[in-house]
């Protein structure tokens, strides 16, 4: 008997991965987020050992692929090589899953879990507003990013008359730059520390122009609010899931508008988790590119700035396709 041809034993390990129902929810669960065993392990109420008993599978059939965040390991989905048989049979799968909603438990825990995440960034910029600029120095000096955003956000549109969403302004060195363009800007951040730093410095400079609303995106979407234009300035690397920054983004942003998102490249210094209470070390152009996609966004400029320190950072600017997609979970 010949030998099986090698290329339907790998569709053979992807279908036989697949075969199991919770391990198509865990497929479900990962389409625009990244997980780790034990987050999942909450989420769908299994044991450890169970858990990581299905993640191997998945990642031996090719379905799932992991990324290091310091020392924790998180699980996705992997980019999908459609040149390949394997990534057609892939894309079909993924496909078919995306159309079964995610039942209302495994939707909350979900939500639990993301909120977690929110809450432990959310203490870390309370605790650390005081010197958090000094830090956030250490891998990329304000300066560095700044103009690249402004001229892409200014790119071609005329602010007169429009507004501006700033998410997560920091200290409020970008708003006090770009609000003389707009007519009005809203700043829009989970640390009460932060925003009113923020607060401080623009109105020492002047600019009165400015609302600063304490809450997320999500909420955001809740309260029917709606921008010309929204800018994301090193934010990405902070939130619990930057898929759902473009979701919400999408939902914010006015039919003619655009979305400026300023954000690390991927790199391994964990330090950065510790002294600047990063939650992901930078992301793959790849990686936003479908988290754009997935929001029914599209690219149409973007720029790639080396820094000294090893650190390299992506401008990428996106506007709205023609169909909008559905709201982010919170």
């Amino acid at each position: 008997m010949n030998a099986p041809n090698t290329r339907f034993q790998t569709l053979a390990t992807l279908c036989k991965g697949s075969g199991d129902p919770l391990r198509l929810e865990i497929l479900r669960a990962l389409k625009t987020d990244s997980f780790g065993v034990l987050e999942l392990c909450d989420i769908f109420d299994v044991k450890q050992s169970g858990m990581s008993h299905h993640l191997k599978v998945l990642a031996n059939a090719g379905s799932v692929t992991t990324r290091r965040e310091g020392n924790s390991i998180f699980y996705r989905r992997p980019l999908i090589d459609q040149s390949r048989p394997e990534g057609h049979l892939l894309a079909a799968l993924f496909t078919c899953i995306d159309q079964i909603p995610i039942n209302s438990d495994t939707f909350h825990r979900i939500a639990e879990v993301k909120s977690q995440r929110a809450d432990s960034a959310k203490a870390f910029f309370n605790k650390h507003a005081g010197d958090f600029q000094a830090q956030q120095e250490l891998i990329a000096h304000y300066d560095q990013y700044a103009e690249s955003a402004k001229e892409l956000l200014l790119k071609d549109i005329d602010t007169q008359h429009q507004t501006l969403l700033e998410i997560g302004p920091g200290e409020g060195a970008f708003l006090a730059d770009i609000a003389p363009y707009f007519c009005k800007v809203v700043a829009l951040d989970i640390s009460e520390e932060m925003l009113e730093k923020a607060k401080t410095r623009c109105i020492e400079s002047a600019r009165h122009n400015i609302d600063f609303v304490l809450g997320n995106t999500y909420q955001a979407v809740q309260q029917g609010q709606h921008f010309n234009h929204i800018v994301c300035n090193m934010v990405l690397h902070h939130v619990p899931s930057p898929a759902d920054v473009f979701l919400d983004s999408a939902q914010l942003m006015q039919a003619d508008g655009s979305l400026v998102v300023t954000d690390l490249c991927r790199h391994d210094q964990s330090w950065v988790k510790d002294n600047c209470g990063d939650l992901w070390l930078g992301f793959e152009p790849d990686e936003i590119s479908e988290w754009a996609q997935a929001a029914n966004l599209t690219e149409t400029d973007s720029l790639y700035l080396g820094l000294r320190n090893g650190f390299q950072i992506q401008v990428r600017k996106f506007t709205h396709l023609t169909s909008t997609p559905s709201i982010s979970t919170p």
